[in-house]
């Protein structure tokens, strides 16, 4: 932290600047080149600090994730703990990429659907960023959010373990949310469906392998639908958003 003096010098620095801009209309060219140009690389060492205080400032990105007894896998996917490429996305295409693992899917014939990357600021978000979705009109079947877990996941898993997906979100309209878990074995694909429950914002889903098909030694994918029902005229909040896997409590 800085220093009664540092602070001062700062203060001091901006309202210099402030009265450099002021007095921009009466400056000469020659004037102008120079304050631009010292202008412009103090922004390139703002801009490196501000991203530097950021960075610092997110939290580690398997920090507060609530983790069942025995879990031996957790994950945040990207988009909640990393900032995105892009911030925010008119009319999103579909398949529109968030990251290396999340995808939206959508079949609508005009998308009216915005996409925003939000930093988290509440002292409780464990999470750093948030993903904001708006729909405004709606002329399709399904809107998704496809997450394709990653290898570790898929690794030793059995049909003694169960997955867990945990979301804090926040809905503008009333709207129901299913996940659909989809696990790739050989030529077959096991599915799972489950409505979403929620308390006020935080939602729960499990899925329980030991009621499934699954030959555990061709496992070779594992992805999640999170599926929005109706979302027209909407704005849905994902301020977070986890999965952990972990077996089953031996009775």
């Amino acid at each position: 932290m800085s220093g009664f003096i540092e602070k001062r010098m700062l203060r001091r620095s901006i309202r210099k600047w402030t009265a450099l801009a002021d007095r921009v209309p009466g400056m000469s060219a020659e004037e102008l080149v120079d304050l631009t140009a010292t202008a412009r690389a103090l922004r390139v060492r703002l801009d490196k600090l501000t991203n530097a205080a950021e960075a610092a400032l997110i939290p580690d990105p398997q920090s507060g994730i609530l983790r069942p007894d025995q879990c031996d896998w957790a994950w945040r996917p990207a988009p909640w703990c990393e900032p995105c490429g892009t911030v925010g996305t008119v009319a999103a295409d579909s398949p529109h990429k968030l990251s290396e693992n999340v995808t939206l899917f959508h079949d609508c014939a005009q998308s009216e659907i915005c996409l925003r990357q939000i930093r988290n600021a509440r002292p409780e978000d464990a999470a750093g960023y948030a993903t904001q979705v708006d729909v405004y009109r709606f002329d399709g079947s399904f809107l998704s959010l496809v997450l394709t877990l990653p290898d570790p996941a898929i690794r030793q898993l059995t049909r003694n373990h169960f997955i867990t997906l945990r979301c804090d979100m926040a809905r503008e309209n009333p709207i129901e949310v299913y996940a659909r878990l989809n696990v790739q074995h050989g030529p077959n694909t096991e599915q799972i469906v489950r409505q979403v429950e929620f308390v006020e914002t935080r939602g729960l889903a499990e899925f329980d392998l030991a009621y499934s098909n699954i030959n555990e030694k061709r496992v070779e994918k594992i992805w999640i639908d999170l599926i929005f029902d109706n979302p027209g005229m909407n704005q849905v909040l994902l301020r977070d958003l986890t999965l952990t896997r972990a077996p089953r409590a031996d009775i």
